[in-house]
């Protein structure tokens, strides 16, 4: 097998865009982007069409390919593991079907079927994964891309067989045969060498290899990615502080938010954080506790059951170390449920047993006061959720009185877990104390949203069909919920009108079915259903402090601006603007006034989000100003519709003057309200001098014309008289009215243009007019654009 990948992909991409199909070739080179640097939501975001689109073309090899490079962000950049086993299984059949057995991507899929099993249970697949890795392996010749994947792949495998000095030969020898094949060692092949080093305790050489790696990479004219910029440093802070050179480690390691975002880097940022917490270097918190109880929860839900329970484990020392029993516990106990999941349990099932030996070892407390008064007392002293965790199982394991405050006690405990980061533990405290209290509301509600917070699919259906007797309502609530994260919101909307249909006074529900609707894109329901609230809302006056939810919040106020524009339904606009005390220039009328500038964040095609600076034209609208390309579906003049809440905060009092001054507030784009139908074409050239460039834009804009600059000051033209790069360039977007025709655009460019030194190009704008298009390749030819 010698087809090339990336030859293929070149190729298949130039006759997809010669084909009219440019979507689907951009997301040829778009979605590996997305895949390997992280962008998961972009990545969602463009797959379903470009899937959809290879299908509707009969081009299996295209899907083998997408299919492929998603599995890749699925198993490596969010580590999941069993929740995606079918779909693997399924993608390897798939790649080894006739039609594409010749697919030069179907060998990666072996590679995607080795890694799911590696995020099941590693070291009880090892075996398996050497047999088919190598087998392959076999089969490719050392100068192709995939023998680079693959052999990292099988050292991954010797590692978890607890072989990484054969790991490490593995790699050399690979290393040596791709060279003599032609192929450069990637920047990946030498970060996996680097973690067979760590293994074998070899920090020095971890620290040289990666600056070796680096450097050659870079002398070969290779960028170095964000992905490899956050695991080169990664790996630099953990070889530093296994070294005991904290200070430096200190500064290289990624922030927690980088590992929240990437799932990958955690496992390696939480052995980072162990080595310089036993440094004394790392505050070792309940905060950091409850990230780590929320990453192992989230490996948990995923299936990724090996990396689970080492992470646990590492978060069952931390807890131990602090001196959490509770919490301790909880630990040890998720590790015992794991350890029926994997297949090969020598060595982690003692560690698991010791860590619970351990749990049970540290002082168990004595109660401040008699257990139906400890929760007012933890909140009095403000007593820390570790410390809280321990007095209220105490209590909870002690209480010898009524049935309501056992109850009571258990869900302040799983509360109190929950926002620990154990929201699995919660929910089965809650199941153990509902067996002995069905009728409890609080109960059932606190359980629901346990199970929620814990991904529990199973759970919260068995839970709604429990309470679909006897509390219908209750059962459609948690239903709706459970919809809502997962973003089911046809779903949602049908639960929720079911417990309206069964009373009409819920407020809440129909806050969650509103903003259902929004997301439907249905704003003639959300609209309807937010002056319903209105209608059944508590007067302020009469609500009491845990009825506040039934009244009416200003952002049900603004929700309904929103949907009540999105429908030009502007007497509502204008009649709830006034209860917020929005003053309007006119009383009546359509809303379009010129307010102040602003931000819309919209998403291009492939996914991911741009920042378009708009006019503000009413509380929920704003006409945007750029000229825009293809891969947006808005333009210049259009009239939008924008959620209300802001998406970013504005800077402090004490923040520097210029950047208060500079800031503009940011909404997310809703939906487009009135098109103003301008089409887009390209300008380029040299640049005239500041008035020619003056006078042009105004006689464009006299004539209805709409004209963006995108280049900078940085965009230089060579000069055909001096061979050198040191003419002004100039790339804009012409924005043509619905009214002007291509003839009248080109014809009114060529007036306008006529007296400049140096002539400007607007290729495909002279093609739609239909004119001789010698002129324009002649300019982009004579000065190299």
């Amino acid at each position: 097998m010698t087809t090339d990948i990336w030859a293929w992909v070149r190729d298949t991409h130039q006759q997809l865009y010669a084909a009219g199909h440019r979507r689907l070739a951009d997301a040829m080179y778009e979605l590996p982007e997305h895949a390997t640097e992280g962008r998961n939501e972009q990545l969602d975001a463009a797959y379903p069409e470009a899937i959809a689109s290879a299908r509707a073309l009969g081009l299996p090899w295209v899907e083998v390919y997408l299919r492929h490079w998603r599995m890749q962000n699925l198993l490596n950049k969010r580590q999941q593991g069993e929740s995606v086993m079918p779909e693997v299984v399924d993608l390897l059949d798939f790649a080894h079907r006739e039609e594409t057995a010749g697919c030069p991507q179907s060998v990666c899929v072996v590679q995607d079927f080795a890694i799911c099993h590696a995020r099941v249970d590693g070291p009880g697949y090892a075996r398996e994964r050497l047999e088919v890795v190598g087998e392959t392996l076999d089969r490719i010749e050392p100068g192709r891309a995939c023998f680079d994947c693959l052999s990292r792949e099988y050292s991954g495998a010797l590692e978890d067989d607890d072989r990484p000095a054969d790991a490490l030969a593995h790699l050399d020898t690979a290393a040596a045969r791709m060279r003599g094949a032609g192929q450069e060692v990637s920047l990946r092949f030498h970060r996996t060498r680097a973690g067979a080093l760590h293994l074998l305790g070899r920090h020095e050489e971890v620290l040289t290899l990666l600056d070796t790696a680096e450097r050659a990479a870079r002398a070969r004219g290779e960028e170095i990615d964000e992905s490899d910029r956050r695991w080169g440093a990664l790996q630099r802070a953990r070889a530093l502080a296994a070294l005991g050179r904290t200070t430096e480690a200190l500064a290289l390691l990624p922030e927690r938010a980088e590992a929240e975002r990437h799932a990958d880097l955690r496992a390696s940022w939480t052995e980072t954080v162990e080595l310089l917490i036993a440094a004394g270097a790392w505050e070792n918190d309940a905060e950091l506790g409850a990230v780590l109880a929320g990453w192992v929860g989230y490996l948990d839900g995923t299936g990724s059951h090996r990396p689970c329970v080492d992470l646990l484990l590492a978060a069952g020392r931390l807890a131990l170390a602090r001196g959490a029993r509770t919490v301790a516990l909880t630990l040890a106990a998720t590790g015992e449920r794991k350890l029926t999941q994997l297949r090969r349990t020598a060595g982690v099932a003692e560690r698991v047993a010791a860590l619970r030996a351990a749990a049970e070892a540290l002082p168990v407390p004595e109660l401040p006061v008699p257990p139906g008064e400890l929760t007012a007392h933890l909140a009095e002293a403000q007593v820390p959720f570790e410390t809280g965790a321990d007095l209220l199982s105490v209590a909870l394991d002690r209480y010898r009185g009524e049935q309501a405050g056992a109850t009571d006690l258990a869900v302040v405990l799983a509360n109190v877990l929950g926002g620990l980061g154990h929201a699995r533990a919660a929910a089965d405290l809650l199941w153990r104390r509902l067996d002995a209290d069905p009728g409890s509301q609080e109960l059932t509600g606190t359980l629901g949203q346990a199970l929620i917070e814990a991904r529990d699919a199973e759970g919260v259906r068995r839970l709604a069909d429990r309470l679909a007797a006897t509390s219908p309502a209750d059962a459609h609530w948690i239903r709706a919920r459970w919809a809502a994260a997962e973003q089911r919101w046809a779903e949602v909307l049908e639960q929720c009108e079911a417990i309206l249909a069964l009373d009409a006074r819920w407020i809440n529900t129909r806050r969650l079915a509103a903003a259902a609707a929004t997301e439907l894109g249905d704003h003639v329901t959300a609209q309807r259903l937010y002056q319903e609230l209105l209608e059944h809302a508590l007067p302020a006056e009469e609500a009491g402090e845990a009825e506040l939810h039934r009244t009416v919040q200003e952002p049900d106020l603004w929700h309904l601006i929103t949907a009540a524009s999105a429908n030009r339904d502007w007497a509502v606009v204008r009649s709830t603007g006034a209860r917020i005390g929005i003053e309007f220039d006119r009383p009546e009328g359509p809303v379009d006034e010129e307010w102040q500038l602003i931000t819309v964040r919209a998403t291009r095609t492939n996914g991911t989000p741009v920042d378009l600076p708009a006019v503000r034209t009413g509380p929920a609208t704003a006409r945007i100003l750029p000229v825009l390309g293809a891969d947006l579906t808005l333009n210049h003049g259009d009239v939008v519709v924008f959620a209300p809440a802001l998406l970013e905060r504005p800077p402090a009092e004490d923040a520097p003057e210029e950047e208060r001054a500079n800031w503009r507030p940011t909404f997310a784009l809703l939906t487009l309200l009135d098109p103003a139908g301008y089409t887009t074409y390209w300008i380029d050239g040299v640049r005239p001098a500041d008035e020619a460039w003056a006078g042009f834009r105004d006689e464009l804009r006299a004539a209805g014309y709409a004209l963006w600059v995108y280049s900078g000051e940085q965009y230089r033209l060579p000069d055909p008289e001096r061979d050198e790069d040191d003419l002004p360039g100039v790339y804009a977007a012409l924005g043509l009215p619905p009214t002007a025709s291509a003839e009248d655009a080109d014809a009114l460019l060529h007036e306008l243009t006529a007296g400049w030194e140096h002539p400007v190009t607007w290729l495909e704008l002279a093609d739609a007019a239909g004119v001789d298009l010698r002129r324009h390749t002649e300019i982009i030819e004579r000065y190299d654009i």
